[in-house]
């Protein structure tokens, strides 16, 4: 199994803490207040790119950078690219 899919099919367990939601609205300069669910939603983008380095997954999608924990799923940041 891929670590693409291995992310797909575990996507409902993507989450974050109450300062990754802050970190991720703040770098990304979003408006929404369900950052996780719009996370979810660029990860399942068909031109989203996921590889995995380590402990952690990146998705590159929309001229972001999403880095997801391989283990827990807790989305640790986000950055323009």
């Amino acid at each position: 199994m891929t670590s693409e899919n291995k992310l797909l099919e575990n996507i409902t367990k993507i989450h974050t803490t109450k300062l990754g939601v802050e970190r991720i609205k703040k770098n990304l300069s979003l408006e929404t207040d369900d950052v996780v669910a719009w996370c979810k939603e660029k990860v399942q983008a068909p031109h989203a790119s996921i590889s995995r380095n380590g402990k952690n997954w990146y998705v590159t999608v929309d001229g972001c950078v999403l880095t997801i924990n391989a283990s827990s799923y807790t989305i640790i940041t986000a950055h323009r690219k």
